[in-house]
């Protein structure tokens, strides 16, 4: 069987992880945790970054941050991962979910407006397959209406918009390293990426249980106490020797992933030529990472027979994320503003294939092969 994905691995990891179980500092925010973070802060650039368990943690950092209070609207795409909608549901918001743009996958910028109204405090893009939002747009609207921006960017590592990497542009920004991902730290991970000065005292406060730790190891304060809310989101060192050999890759990972990207865009484009299938589109202005290659068939019945048929040939391919408005949780914690036009309907279409790091090319032309044989 030809799997979905393989964790990325460079192989320095075991050697960076033997030398943090050697040293005297497993508990998180170790020279390896310094190392990322600095590498962060410097390739990105970003004002302030620190390492998380995972983007969920980072998400529910960014919720304790702006001081979500019971009652806030938080808006947001349906077709996301839940964990953007737990973070803010958690502090008590009330989350409204707007259609997404058919040709990313993204949320549409131009129904935002419409959603807001005078309980909305956030909005929280989601650069899908690490493809930029039109961050301009929403940049600029929630400069109007005073709202943050959030950006959940946890496929988008090594992405940008405008020459701006993804997660530093609006407020805040998350990146994922779980296994899925391009770059991992074992399995899980995250990253906050602090982008609003106001931020980053407490950034550091809520992620070490809500204490001045930070502060005292640096010789601000002469002991450390208990000073506002928060949990543990530190990750451990392990973790972030694991990432550091990755980072060290991060641009031969990158340039491996476009090459396995192109190689199925230009197979496959034959089929679009067709009109059997559809490609993604990077709209001008935005440069991804390859951390996925879709399709999408004609409909949902299609997709499944696709499937099967791929199944059968050994190779696994997936859909994607069932819209959260449509789950229980979806109708209880939220609201869908405005039509689903393309939420529903385009995922119902949607197939990813495999795709890793190092991906051999006899791997993909038996994958495109065995979709033209489908098509056949």
């Amino acid at each position: 069987m030809i799997p979905f994905n393989k964790p990325p691995f460079v192989g320095t990891e075991e050697q960076y992880i033997t030398q943090a179980l050697k040293g005297n500092k497993l508990s998180g925010d170790g020279p390896f945790a310094q190392k990322c973070q600095n590498w962060f802060e410097t390739s990105l650039p970003a004002k302030k970054v620190l390492l998380t368990p995972s983007c969920t943690a980072a998400l529910e950092m960014a919720a304790l941050l702006i001081d979500i209070q019971p009652g806030d609207e938080v808006i947001m795409p349906s077709y996301t991962f839940v964990s953007t909608a737990n973070a803010f549901v958690l502090r008590g918001a009330k989350i409204v979910f707007v259609d997404i743009r058919p040709d990313t996958m993204n949320i549409d910028e131009r129904l935002i407006e419409a959603a807001i109204t005078e309980k909305t405090r956030a909005i929280v893009p989601v650069h899908y397959a690490g493809v930029s939002c039109e961050m301009d747009v929403i940049m600029s609207i929630a400069s109007r209406y005073r709202l943050y921006v959030i950006e959940d960017a946890a496929q988008g590592m090594m992405s940008d918009y405008k020459g701006r990497a993804l997660g530093t542009i609006g407020h805040i920004g998350t990146f994922s390293f779980h296994e899925t991902k391009n770059y991992t730290s074992g399995g899980e991970g995250g990253l906050i990426i602090i982008n609003d000065d106001k931020f980053a005292e407490r950034a550091e406060i809520i992620r070490e249980k809500g204490t001045n730790r930070s502060q005292f190891f640096r010789g601000m304060v002469d002991k450390y106490q208990w000073v506002d809310v928060g949990s543990s989101y530190l990750p451990s060192e392990l973790q972030a020797a694991y990432l550091w050999a990755q980072l060290e890759s991060a641009q031969e990972i990158n340039e491996s992933r476009l090459s396995a990207w192109e190689f199925y865009d230009k197979k496959l484009r034959p089929l679009t030529d067709e009109g059997r299938i559809e490609l993604a589109s990077i709209p001008s202005g935005c440069s991804h990472n390859a951390h996925m290659f879709y399709l999408k068939t004609a409909d949902l019945e299609e997709r499944t027979s696709l499937l099967a048929h791929l199944k059968h040939r050994d190779i696994m391919a997936v859909f994607h994320y069932v819209p959260l408005h449509t789950a229980k949780a979806g109708h209880d914690y939220g609201r869908f503003n405005g039509e689903d036009r393309f939420t529903t309907s385009e995922s119902e279409r949607l197939v990813r294939l495999p795709m890793w790091f190092g991906i051999d090319a006899e791997i993909q032309k038996k994958i495109v092969d065995a979709i033209f044989e489908f098509y056949q």
